[in-house]
């Protein structure tokens, strides 16, 4: 568990938290403002010897950061242009209330394209990591779900319009080396059809997307047998990926880590090894 600040967010909820991420006055005030904010600090830190208001310090620099460095404009879809709105959305492929009448399917939606343009204005602000979730793949074929797994066709051609939309997009601002894009999901689906016609969880196997980040392109790597239940080739796991992530983002050989860091995280960053056939 990372959080509450690491928690998801909304960005089309509207509410006090969009209004709050908006400049209402002019910079240089802001600058002035905070000026007065870091001498008012400074008073109560020489009151507090013990340290208590670090953590307030810390929000403090987030909020400003968030306000003044752009991260704010992210949010702001008036800056957009019309016709990149228009090759990201994905609400007209279908109405997602058909989908959300099923108990598995509450939290499915018909909004990944304008995620996806969300998350690469985020990238071009200046976020290090974007997570973007798109729920609703449960196809149990067992009265919570749409039967014959009929749900995976909306939700399908909504990933590769909105993944394609992402991608050609990168590609044009010239950001392809700089913004990595995985594809992936927390396990795959059985290969045997269930007893009411459809899948359940898997964890032997499942599919993975990897697009920019100065990775190779341009190929398919791995095979599953024919039974799509195993791996035929080499098997690549959680680690590799990670490992694969982590040497986008570090030399790993020059890498110097700080105490204080869990095991298991010291081993992705230090012991992993990354998908050969990509770097």
């Amino acid at each position: 568990d990372l959080g509450a600040s690491y928690a998801a967010f909304n960005p089309a909820g509207g509410g006090d938290v969009n209004a709050g991420m908006r400049l209402q006055i002019d910079p240089d005030r802001l600058t002035d403002r905070r000026g007065l904010l870091d001498r008012l600090d400074g008073l109560r830190r020489d009151i507090d010897a013990n340290g208590g208001l670090e953590s307030a310090d810390k929000y403090q620099q987030q909020a400003f950061d968030t306000i003044s460095r752009g991260a704010a404009d992210a949010f702001d879809w008036s800056k957009e242009d019309p016709k990149t709105i228009a090759r990201y959305d994905t609400r007209p492929l279908f109405d997602q209330k058909k989908l959300q009448r099923w108990h598995d399917m509450k939290r499915a939606s018909n909004l990944l394209g304008l995620q996806m343009l969300m998350a690469r204005r985020m990238c071009e602000a200046g976020c290090g990591f974007v997570t973007v979730s798109d729920c609703g793949w449960d196809y149990h074929a067992n009265n919570n779900s749409p039967k014959n797994m009929a749900g995976i066709y909306p939700m399908g051609n909504q990933v590769d319009h909105a993944v394609s939309a992402f991608i050609q997009d990168v590609h044009e601002r010239g950001l392809s080396e700089k913004i990595l894009l995985v594809v992936t999901s927390e396990m795959g689906r059985s290969p045997r059809i269930n007893s009411g016609g459809g899948r359940n969880h898997y964890g032997n196997l499942t599919s993975l997307l990897v697009s920019g980040g100065g990775l190779k392109m341009g190929q398919i790597i791995g095979q599953s047998d024919r039974q799509a239940a195993e791996p035929a080739t080499r098997p690549y796991d959680p680690k590799h990926l990670m490992s694969t992530i982590m040497h986008t983002l570090f030399d790993i050989g020059q890498l110097r880590v700080k105490g204080g860091l869990s095991k298991s995280l010291m081993d992705v960053i230090t012991g992993g090894s990354p998908i050969e056939e990509l770097v």
